[in-house]
C-alpha cells in the first residue's frame, strides 16, 4: 500500500506541470498502478458502505419499534370502534325499553358468574340499597317483530346482598317457567338444562302450537312477572303416548354473552 502511494505521488507530480502527453514510462507505470487503485478503491467503499448499513440497520430497528407501537395503538382504536359498533344495537334496544316500559328498571352490571360456558347463575352490581329483593325478574331488552322492543327475560334474583344479588336464568336446570303462547293462549312449563338449552311442554295436547309461536311468561305460581318475553318455539314434539306436547325453545337472550342487565322493581 505504501509503495504505491508513493509511486502514484510520484505520478502526480510528474503530470501536474500541465503537459497534454505523457511519456511512455508514466504510461507503463499508470496501466501497473490503475488495477491495484481500482482494487484499494473499491475495497474502501465496500468498507464504507458497510459502517453505513450498520448504522442504517440501527435506525431500521428503532423505526421498526415504533411502527410496532402504532400499530398496537391503531389495534386499541379498532377494538373500541369494533366494540361501539357492536354494541350499537343492544344501546339503541336499551334506550327504547327505558323510555317505553312500564316497569321500574334498576340497571346492573354483571361482575362474576358461575365457572362454564354459560351465564346460568351469575352475580350483579346491585343489591337491596338499590331495592333489588329476592325474587325480582331480571331482563334486558330485546327487539321483536316490528322494530317492537321488549323485556326479554333472563331470569330472577335468588340471593340479595347490601350491593350485590345473584340471579339463576332460565337456561339453569334448576329454573323452571310458566308461559302462555301469544298467539294460541296455551300454557304450559319450560325449563333448562345442563347444556344450556330450554325446553318444555305444553298442559293441553291438542294445542295447535307451531314452530315460531312466541312465548311469554303467564304469571301462574307468581314466580315471574307476567308479560316478559321467552323467545319462540324451536321444534314441536307429540306423541301419542303422552298427555303433552314437549317443544324446544329460542331464547331471546344470548347466553353466552351479557353483562349488563335490568332488575324489575316494581312497575312505574
Amino acid at each position: 500500500m505504501t509503495v504505491v502511494t508513493i509511486i502514484l505521488i510520484i505520478i502526480i507530480g510528474i503530470t501536474a506541470n500541465g503537459r497534454q502527453n505523457i511519456t511512455a514510462i508514466e504510461n507503463i507505470l499508470g496501466k501497473i498502478i490503475t488495477p491495484a487503485q481500482k482494487f484499494f478503491y473499491n475495497t474502501g467503499q465496500v468498507i464504507e458502505n458497510t459502517f453505513q448499513s450498520v448504522g442504517n440497520i440501527g435506525n431500521l430497528k428503532d423505526e421498526n419499534e415504533k411502527l410496532k407501537k402504532e400499530i398496537i395503538k391503531l389495534q386499541e382504536v379498532n377494538i373500541k370502534y369494533e366494540d361501539i359498533i357492536m354494541r350499537t344495537d343492544f344501546l339503541r334496544n336499551e334506550a327504547k325499553l327505558k323510555n317505553n316500559s312500564k316497569f321500574t328498571l334498576v340497571s346492573s352490571q354483571v361482575i362474576g358468574k358461575d365457572p362454564g360456558n354459560w351465564f346460568d347463575r351469575f352475580i350483579i352490581d346491585n343489591g337491596v340499597n338499590h331495592g333489588i329483593k329476592k325474587g325480582d325478574a331480571v331482563i334486558q331488552a330485546v327487539e321483536i317483530d316490528n322494530d317492537i322492543v321488549i323485556e326479554g327475560l333472563i331470569g330472577k334474583v335468588i340471593e340479595v346482598g347490601d350491593n350485590w344479588s345473584k340471579v339463576i336464568s332460565i337456561i339453569d336446570e334448576g329454573s323452571n317457567v310458566s308461559f302462555k303462547a301469544i298467539r294460541t293462549q296455551n300454557g304450559g312449563i319450560i325449563q333448562g338444562s345442563l347444556e344450556g338449552e330450554v325446553s318444555g311442554y305444553l298442559f293441553d295436547k291438542n294445542s295447535d302450537i307451531v314452530e315460531g309461536d312466541k312465548l311469554l311468561t303467564s304469571g301462574l305460581g307468581g314466580v315471574f312477572i307476567e308479560g316478559l318475553y321467552i323467545g319462540d318455539i324451536k321444534k314441536v314434539e307429540k306423541k301419542d303416548d303422552e298427555l303433552v306436547q314437549r317443544i324446544e325453545l329460542n331464547s331471546a337472550i344470548d347466553f353466552g354473552n351479557i353483562y349488563r342487565v335490568y332488575v324489575i322493581t316494581g312497575t312505574n
